[in-house]
């Protein structure tokens, strides 16, 4: 059944992220490390990209959401995102986990399937080819781009219900679900996927909304929201990509309840 998200409980949520400024324990991909960081400081909350073993567990354990995103793999940092995820499942914090490029290759589908039977996590977002390796390891997907047409809601909802967890399906819009109930949003812009990492970022923001949002549905819808909204502004004063990416932080930063209020899409 799908539910209406609200302009005044997702301020609400960007209000309490100010207040509490949420330590947000990132393990993730090179080529994010710098994007991702930066908008968890635009949206108020406390970044930390800590990969090393030796200190997961305290890193962990002074953060308020962990973040796991397989984009650059390797075997020492499998090793890390096992160690913090079930760290983050003992303290009982939020978990967030992003397949990027699940179905590209068979270490990568078969690391994400480890990792997921290992802890389960509250949120998993990713495009609509990701999520249906994670359903099925027969697919195929180029890199981070998915490269098929599929049934997202089926392979979503299949996957919620399965581990318990909120599942995201970014595209043109954005579904997100919980084996019962689905959310959609509609923001965004047709730029945004010209610029590499948003959809990373995207995960990231969950992390800070979720740590602030005892509903990990709404904390999810909530991120989306945001993100299509800052992109939608964004590109309004970007003459590209580049600047569009330097203009999305600085609309993360600067979002205004009344800017939610006039872009909401239902």
């Amino acid at each position: 059944m799908p539910v209406e998200l609200s302009a005044q409980e997702i301020w609400n949520d960007i209000q309490r992220i100010h207040d509490v400024s949420p330590l947000v324990h990132n393990i993730t991909n090179y080529v994010v490390m710098n994007t991702t960081a930066n908008a968890l400081l635009a949206i108020g909350a406390s970044p930390v990209m800590a990969h090393a073993q030796e200190e997961i567990a305290d890193m962990v354990g002074i953060a308020s959401a962990l973040v796991i995103n397989i984009g650059t793999l390797s075997r020492d940092w499998i090793v890390a995102m096992k160690r913090a995820m079930e760290s983050a499942a003992e303290k009982a914090i939020p978990i967030i986990f992003d397949p990027v490029g699940a179905g590209a290759t068979a270490f990568r589908t078969r690391t994400c399937h480890e990792l997921l039977e290992q802890v389960r996590p509250t949120v998993i977002r990713g495009n609509a080819s990701e999520i249906m390796a994670l359903v099925d390891s027969t697919v195929q997907t180029k890199g981070v781009d998915s490269l098929i047409d599929i049934a997202p809601v089926k392979a979503a909802q299949s996957l919620a219900k399965r581990l318990s967890c909120v599942v995201v399906v970014s595209g043109e819009s954005d579904l997100i679900a919980d084996g019962r109930t689905c959310v959609y949003t509609h923001n965004g812009h047709s730029l945004m996927p010209k610029v590499t990492g948003l959809g990373c970022t995207a995960s990231a923001l969950m992390g800070a909304f979720s740590a602030v949002q005892s509903n990990p549905l709404l904390a999810a819808a909530h991120t989306m929201a945001v993100m299509g909204i800052c992109g939608e502004i964004a590109a309004e004063r970007a003459s590209g990509p580049g600047s569009l990416q330097m203009h999305f932080i600085d609309s993360l930063y600067q979002l205004s309840e009344q800017q939610i209020v006039d872009h909401l899409k239902g």
